[in-house]
């Protein structure tokens, strides 16, 4: 079946393809549990020199990689070329950490008896990427999936399939065995059929609730490893005792980096009270700075979303908000690209919001924050837990230990301090509540990827 990829920029078409075949997939399931068998046979060094040389190729292609996003997604090619940097950070990270990760733990000496831990692949890893960062989030089980000894069948969003394609031309130039590392481009319902099947045995997904759940379901009964990254409504709080400057040029560019579309995007922001009125005049300011354009512009610093749909999903929040007495400080004037039943969304800056509106409530995904005042500590903490989601929340203070007070409170898998919307390759990534559930990145990351078996000898 043919499938057609629309981009945001100007509505032409940027890619043209077939979906795999049921032969194509039962092909692919094949030759990826024949490969296995030789793959899991070498050693960590050896699998990871192959990885190694596949990042090298993806530098390669910074160029191409920068181009294939902006044109799929919309983010401005200023800043595309960014996430090979972050690629290779992460992937280089991982492959560093591989070792340490993998290698035998023996516990405390028994006389006569020889016993250890060892970390074993699981088998074949199906990983389901999505379109937001289609480099980014994709190597985060690529790497350490590979590494370990599994081989992968990477389904990427049916927004970015060229981003699978260069991920398979960076491993085949690499030299990596075929059947180690292949693509799939295939529809929801085929995708949900894969997971059900007995080929896979291991899924790591990052996406939607709803898509979360259609993969939970998918996989019942399997007793299969299921990873889920499914986004969030991250929140920042901004205290009395912050660095005004440094927090309001964070938190835009958290807030509308990629126009929003970041699971871990500042979504809303809690500020003490003595401040408010001063960090909301700068981050107007600061907001005003975006240039709201098509995204392969070298001057466009605020791309479309990635459809209309999404688009109209967020301004119908925004009208939502302002009904129920929100103002929105930012006149779509000021970017005259912005224009309804379009991708081109102007950045919003909602004041006298409530908790219960769902522009607070609700994923956006989308380049709109609304910030709300607060009279102290507990009654941000408060807000902050007030949420289904809990991937990361940021805070804004010189006063340390009063973060890492609050941070042991938050309901969150990442606490931040003076920074926002960064994944540190040596920290686990991982969420609470809605945001999913497994972890991803740091030596943590090869556990879900990995099973133990354990070695009992008695001279």
């Amino acid at each position: 079946m043919p499938f057609e990829v629309i981009s945001p920029a100007d509505g032409s078409v940027c890619f043209s393809g077939e979906y795999s075949s049921d032969a194509e997939v039962a092909a692919a399931l094949g030759a990826a549990r024949k490969a296995g068998r030789h793959w899991r046979a070498l050693s960590i060094a050896e699998r990871a020199a192959h990885v190694a040389r596949a990042l090298d190729c993806l530098e390669g292609q910074k160029s191409r990689v920068a181009q294939a996003i902006s044109v799929a997604i919309g983010r401005p090619i200023r800043y595309s070329p960014g996430e090979v940097g972050g690629v290779l950070e992460r992937g280089r990270h991982m492959l560093a950490a591989a070792e340490a990760a993998l290698g035998d733990v023996h516990p405390a000496a028994v006389p006569g008896i020889r016993h250890f831990m060892r970390r074993e692949a699981l088998g074949t890893v199906l990983v389901l990427a999505p379109w937001n960062y289609p480099f980014l989030t994709a190597i985060n089980s690529i790497v350490p999936a590979l590494v370990a000894g599994n081989t992968v069948l990477l389904k990427h969003s049916s927004q970015t399939p060229q981003a699978a394609r260069l991920f398979a031309e960076a491993f085949s130039a690499a030299g990596l065995p075929a059947g180690v590392f292949q693509i799939l481009f295939l529809p929801h319902e085929a995708t949900l059929s894969l997971v059900a099947s007995d080929g896979v045995d291991a899924v790591v997904f990052t996406g939607s609730i709803e898509g979360g759940r259609a993969i939970e379901r998918a996989a019942a009964g399997r007793f299969i490893p299921v990873g889920l990254e499914l986004g969030g409504k991250d929140a920042a709080y901004v205290r009395a005792d912050a660095d005004l400057g440094r927090a309001v040029e964070s938190l835009v560019d958290g807030a509308f980096f990629n126009s929003g579309q970041s699971c871990c995007g500042v979504e809303r922001i809690y500020v003490a009270a003595p401040l408010y009125r001063d960090f909301v005049d700068a981050f107007v300011d600061e907001t005003l700075r975006y240039r709201l354009g098509h995204p392969l512009d070298a001057e466009t610093t605020l791309g479309p979303m990635v459809r209309a749909s999404a688009a109209d999903f967020v301004r119908g929040q925004i009208s939502d908000a302002c009904r129920e007495g929100a103002s929105a400080l930012i006149s779509p004037s000021a970017f005259p690209r912005d224009a309804a039943g379009t991708p081109y969304l102007a950045p919003q800056v909602l004041v006298d919001v409530r908790q219960a509106m769902r522009v607070m409530q609700e994923e956006s995904f989308g380049p709109v924050v609304g910030i709300m005042p607060v009279p102290d500590d507990e009654a941000a903490l408060a807000l902050i837990n007030d949420s289904r989601y809990g991937l990361t929340a940021s805070l804004w203070t010189r006063d340390e230990d009063a973060a890492l007070h609050l941070g042991a409170r938050i309901e969150a898998g990442t606490i931040f301090m003076n920074r926002c919307d960064y994944l540190d390759p040596a920290l686990a990534w991982t969420g609470v509540k809605d945001s999913g559930r497994g972890v991803s990145l740091s030596t943590l990351g090869y556990a879900q990827l990995t099973r133990v078996k354990s070695f009992h000898l008695r001279a």
